[in-house]
């Protein structure tokens, strides 16, 4: 089983380190944030200044990656797209698209984000519940005709703490925009508390785009590396093998002290699989 590691776990490498780092050992997948020490644009549930990001430096970036063998599957967004402040909100979704069009220029396929939200008001609100879904909706079919523009897809992280917060729910929601341009971006630990290991699989696994590895205790609002949570992540990869072989399984959470030992505890679960 390959694996892979988000660019967020070594913020205090330059991209060049973090591709040498990921290659000797062994990984082939990662999401790119630009996040690196050489390019720390990284911000989240916001957006940063990225206007000297150029189409040609996004490109040297992508092929320090590629050149070790590294596949750059995503450019992680993971802007607030439930501002509530329309002005707000269209500076995120410009930034959004921006990012669209490295990850367009660059063959990337994926742009990465969460639902975003309002600082001490994460989740679902009964006052807005039903507003705020609307509009997400609304912006997500706005995401989806520029992504068909770019040619790109846009994977939404679901979260037990957010307005997506089980796997039916994506579902639901995927339905509701009715673009084949939305797809999943699956983290178990996210859902862990609302859906099962099997609920994931089947409500999700035809929208799959790739996968996050991380695990939480199901009464964790923060998430934990793999193993040291609730997931049953013999049953979890079973389930990968059985619907979404070879999609991108990319940990997160990790850092440069641990990574190594956490991709070895998801190979060993792996190998406990009940065929």
């Amino acid at each position: 089983m390959d694996l892979g590691v988000v660019t967020r776990s070594f913020p205090e490498l330059t991209n060049e380190e973090t591709a040498k780092v990921m290659a000797e050992s062994g990984l082939k997948w990662t999401e790119l944030c630009f996040s690196q020490t050489d390019s720390n644009y990284w911000v989240y549930n916001g957006r940063s200044d990225i206007s000297d990001l150029t189409n040609e430096r996004s490109r040297e970036i992508v092929d320090i990656y590629r050149n070790k063998g590294i596949t750059v599957t995503s450019i992680g967004v993971f802007t607030n797209v439930l501002e509530p402040n329309e002005e707000e909100l269209e500076k995120n979704l410009a930034y959004f698209e921006r990012l669209m069009e490295i990850a367009a220029y660059n063959n990337v396929p994926f742009v990465a984000t969460e639902c975003g939200f309002i600082p001490g008001k994460r989740g679902i609100q009964l006052e807005t519940y039903e507003s705020a879904f609307e509009k997400f909706v609304d912006t997500f079919k706005w995401l989806a005709n520029r992504a068909e523009k770019h040619n790109v897809y846009v994977a939404l992280e679901p979260c037990v703490l957010d307005i997506v917060p089980s796997a039916k729910r994506m579902a639901d929601f995927i339905d509701q925009v009715g673009s084949d341009r939305i797809r999943v971006l699956l983290d178990p630990a996210n859902l862990i508390a609302n859906s099962s290991e099997a609920d994931m699989f089947h409500y999700l696994a035809p929208h799959i785009g790739y996968f996050h590895g991380k695990d939480r205790k199901v009464n964790d609002a923060k998430g934990r590396i793999v193993g040291d949570g609730d997931i049953d992540w013999p049953q979890f990869l079973k389930l990968y093998h059985q619907y979404t072989e070879d999609v991108p399984f990319i940990l997160e959470y990790v850092n440069r002290d641990n990574f190594v030992n956490v991709c070895h505890r998801v190979l060993e679960a792996d190998k406990k699989i009940q065929v």
